[in-house]
């Protein structure tokens, strides 16, 4: 049995990209073109139904444009996750909107229904779930919440590429969806961001948004900001799609693995009619959570992952008060092993191995 390190997790790029890139830079034409055009209506096509795309030069980014987009501003309260990575409640700080924490649900770790629905006041101009470690938050129940209270709904799909709901594909429930495009995501384009919207002023706005506020060189309708995405990530992103679907599938096998295997922990819980991507494959450690990823590493040569140890609004930069018990047992206890697509057979016997024997000293 190989003893190499295992990577938590590994982006996958190879000749193709390189290819792809080359080709960019002998045309000439670096910057915003037609590799972005091509990558946006590509990326609509195989992962969101034909729903328009935008691309952007960073998934933090399409939040922030987004909600300007979407008219999110000085006034308004967005309701978030607290459990996620701070870009998500950074994004409706910086419109000038005030970020409202609410709780997660312990099985999926995504924002929960009843929690949101009680802080939903005269200020709410939207809620944003997390599609967390790529599975699909209850977008279904909170499509509906949106429209019952007349707010709007905006998905942070960042770690969901791919991931659905009853059959239908995230990114497609709300006013808009961000895809992350960063380079450990389950696709990358290098760096990057995809904006998905079915709104036409949405989608009218994030393209002026991203381009200084033109539309027409030097006619600045809207005060901007550059956030375009070159051709050259472009070029990357377009080699990727083609292979996203087949790494996805070899994520879900990988993690059946695991599920079919791993004793002592607490397994990834997957909702009814969720289709889950794997982005991340969580489990719980109850115990010495920290003690165990570092017996892992030092014992076994295994990396992991502790997504996000600090709730966002314990951070320093919102220093926040709220009560969210299952946000803070969650922050205590997840443990995020490697899935990805480069792991073979050994790899994932190793992983089994090394986990079922801490698990079982530490019990």
């Amino acid at each position: 049995m190989s003893t190499g390190f295992i990577p938590a997790a590994k982006p996958i790029v190879g000749d193709e990209e390189r290819a792809a890139v080359d080709a960019v830079l002998v045309s000439g034409m670096l910057a915003q073109g037609a590799e972005v055009a091509e990558f946006e209506k590509e990326f609509s096509e195989v992962l969101l139904d034909g729903r328009a795309s935008v691309a952007v030069n960073s998934g933090t980014s399409g939040l922030h444009l987004g909600l300007l987009a979407a008219g999110v501003g000085p006034g308004d309260e967005v309701i978030v996750p607290s459990f996620t990575f701070a870009a998500t409640a950074n994004s409706v700080a910086l419109t000038g909107a005030t970020p409202v924490f609410a709780d997660i649900e312990l099985d999926h770790y995504c924002l929960d229904v009843a929690h949101v629905e009680s802080l939903i006041s005269d200020k709410t101009k939207g809620i944003m779930p997390v599609h967390l470690y790529g599975h699909p938050a209850n977008v279904v129940a909170f499509r509906e919440l949106a429209d019952s209270r007349g707010i709007k709904l905006f998905e942070d799909a960042a770690q969901a590429h791919g991931a659905a709901l009853d059959g239908r594909k995230v990114g497609t429930f709300g006013d808009f969806a961000m895809f992350s495009l960063y380079p450990t995501k389950n696709m990358t384009s290098g760096e990057g961001g995809m904006v998905s919207t079915g709104d036409a002023t949405v989608e009218r706005n994030l393209r002026l948004l991203r381009n200084q506020g033109m539309e027409r060189q030097y006619e600045n309708e809207l005060v901007g900001f550059n956030a375009r995405m070159t051709n050259l990530h472009a070029a990357i992103g377009r080699v990727q799609l083609t292979k996203v679907l087949g790494w996805t599938a070899q994520r879900q096998s990988n993690a059946q693995f695991l599920n079919d295997n791993l004793e002592g922990v607490g397994i990834p819980v997957v909702a009814e009619g969720a289709e889950h991507v794997y982005h991340q494959y969580t489990v719980r450690i109850p115990g010495d959570r920290d003690g165990f990823a570092a017996a892992l590493k030092d014992e076994y040569n295994i990396g992991s992952g502790v997504y996000y140890p600090i709730p966002n609004h314990r951070l320093p930069s919102f220093n926040r008060t709220e009560d969210l018990p299952s946000t803070e047992i969650a922050a205590r206890e997840v443990l995020s092993l490697p899935v990805h697509p480069s792991l073979d057979d050994e790899d994932l016997d190793r992983i089994v191995t090394a986990v079922n024997k801490l698990a079982g000293a530490g019990a």
